[in-house]
């Protein structure tokens, strides 16, 4: 027996007022009760503007040229209200903190049955704080919250109204590895157990891969296909193509096919990897050990001394969240700055740059002890790029707004300054648009320009993939490398383990306002005790390669392709390793 449709959208088609094409072309499909169905596609394709046809935003709120008809759990959306379809549908947006409107946390989850009038909109936001974990939390302010537990709350007031159907956009975007599955274990609960039907606009396919059922592609506003999770991301030819990327053990399968096999349904999870890679042999010469430079042969450029920093909050309590961190950063330092959500990751960052000042000790950026020298003075060799890259933005014009540090400090032949940067960043066609009304992976190439401009000795990153299409992450990773001709040292705090693998010189790993361990990639990612400790996960390529006793590991899928041979072995297996099992 089937399952009942719960959404279904016939021929509908939507263009946003002054565009010159549909963002939205002749969508026909049907959504099931009890599916848990991912939608990818790249920036720009459609899938968020997909979504908000469903509880009728588009066209009741934004508005535009809209054909066709939506049907949301036997209710046409053209006739009814928001609020009344909002009744079956929870929606958890990409700017989730602008969904928390309350200032504690039980008032905030109790906000909509509240408002709708329910009789016990107390014990429903008690529910959702118990099913998303945030019990404990019920009394603090809502501002007191980490990034991660206000995307909890955000879900949980979503949930408070038991909808039928949930919509989560974005769900793990600037989440640790432990946190974003914890979120993928809670909705996989609401799933499974109470039948609620999910919808995730997601970019990593390793978590739709592990979670999801079924996969819909959109492109460029059009619907190319659902298929079942296997099917969908065994497409790598068409995937790749349409620059999404599947999970890497997908992509080592498929590179190492036949031509003629190569439409065959191929490993998308570790288990079947496991299994799949075991009947290829390692070749005889494994790759020589990655030896890193030492940086501490180079000039000091940063001194962290002893330094510990707290604040009070509103409750006039004093909460310290770095202790006694001593280190130093030194000229040619790629450094990756990771651990779990409330490490104190961005807090060391700010320490650099002097938007705080430390409580004990002291930090000296190029003979300049930040706590003496104002943020003004520290920019001189300090450029802070923040995590929402829209920040940066002030002027009508990337152009203008690369060349603003430059002008106003009136250093000679700015202009030339300027056209380089835009031709490093990729930036020459773009030069003359507003940065605010650019796509996620432009803002960040144009903020890494606008930081470059300044010349600094030192730039800060605070996750500057967050957010982007993996296609865009690795653009991203490329204009990273471009800083390296801009300034001396280059520090990202950065969840995203694949750009610590492929472009980090040194990873610094933070648990509970503390360096825990400091080293090369060989060093962190061989340490379990320390990947525990700090809630990391590692590329999936590498967990692979160290479950098939490959050594030295691999970081990359280039890599791990080329140490095994493509010829099936006959009765040789590759043993795995206890230790990664």
């Amino acid at each position: 027996m089937l399952p009942n449709p719960l959404v279904q959208l016939t021929n509908v088609t939507f263009t946003y007022p002054g565009a010159d094409r549909p963002v939205l072309k002749d969508i026909n499909v049907t959504i099931y009760e009890g599916e848990f169905t991912a939608i990818i596609g790249g920036n720009g394709s459609g899938k968020s503007t997909l979504c908000k046809t469903f509880n009728g935003l588009i066209p009741q709120f934004y508005v535009g040229d809209f054909e066709g008809e939506v049907v949301l759990n036997t209710m046409k959306t053209s006739e009814h209200t928001v609020a009344q379809l909002s009744r079956n549908i929870g929606y958890v947006y990409q700017d989730f903190e602008n969904q928390l409107v309350r200032p504690t946390v039980i008032d905030d989850v109790s906000f909509v049955p509240l408002n709708y009038g329910l009789a016990d909109y107390r014990q429903r936001g008690e529910w959702a704080l118990n099913i998303t974990g945030l019990s404990a939390l019920r009394n603090e302010f809502i501002w007191q919250l980490s990034g991660g537990q206000m995307h909890l709350l955000a879900l949980a007031g979503a949930l408070a109204m038991k909808p039928k159907l949930l919509i989560i956009d974005e769900p793990i975007a600037q989440l640790d590895p432990n946190h974003a599955k914890q979120v993928y274990d809670i909705l996989k609960k609401l799933n499974n157990e109470f039948g609620i039907t999910i919808i995730v606009i997601e970019h990593h396919t390793e978590f739709i891969a592990d979670y999801c059922k079924e996969v819909i592609l959109m492109d460029q506003g059009e619907l190319v296909w659902k298929k079942d999770v296997k099917e969908a991301l065994s497409q790598v030819r068409e995937l790749l193509h349409r620059n999404i990327f599947p999970p890497q053990v997908t992509q080592a399968a498929y590179a190492l096919l036949e031509k003629d096999s190569q439409d065959s349904l191929l490993p998308i999870r570790m288990d079947e990897a496991i299994k799949h890679f075991s009947t290829y042999i390692q070749r005889k010469v494994p790759l020589p050990p990655f030896r890193p430079t030492c940086m501490t042969e180079n000039r000091e450029v940063i001194r962290f001394n002893h330094v510990s920093l707290e604040y009070r909050t509103l409750k006039k309590e004093r909460k310290r969240v770095l202790y006694e961190v001593d280190t130093s950063f030194y000229q040619g330092d790629l450094v990756a700055l990771v651990g779990n959500n409330g490490a104190g990751k961005s807090s060391l960052l700010k320490l650099i740059a002097g938007i705080v000042k430390p409580s004990d000790g002291q930090v000296v950026v190029l003979g300049k002890t930040t706590r003496e020298a104002s943020p003004e003075v520290l920019s001189e060799t300090v450029s802070y790029i923040y995590q929402s890259p829209e920040e940066m933005f002030i002027d009508d014009s990337i152009r203008k707004d690369i060349e603003y540090y430059l002008r106003v400090r009136k250093i000679p032949d700015y202009e030339l300054i300027v056209d380089k940067l835009l031709v490093d960043f990729n930036l020459v066609d773009i030069q003359h648009q507003d940065g605010r009304l650019l796509s996620g992976g432009q803002q960040r190439r144009a903020s890494l320009a606008i930081g470059a401009a300044m010349n600094p000795a030192v730039i800060l990153l605070d996750e500057p993939t967050a957010n982007l299409d993996v296609a865009t992450k690795q653009q991203v990773i490329q204009m990273l490398g471009k800083l390296q001709n801009h300034v001396q040292t280059v520090i990202v705090a950065t969840h995203d383990m694949q750009l610590v693998a492929e472009w980090a010189n040194r990873i610094i790993v933070m648990n509970s306002g503390s360096i825990i361990s400091d080293g090369s990639r060989y060093d962190i990612f061989g340490n379990e005790d320390v990947m525990r400790k700090a809630g990391l996960v590692p590329p999936q390529i590498l967990q692979l390669s160290r479950k098939l006793c490959l050594e030295p590991p691999c970081f990359t899928i280039d890599e791990f392709t080329s140490r095994l041979d493509t010829v099936e072995a006959e009765g040789v297996q590759l043993e795995l390793c206890k230790g990664y099992a």
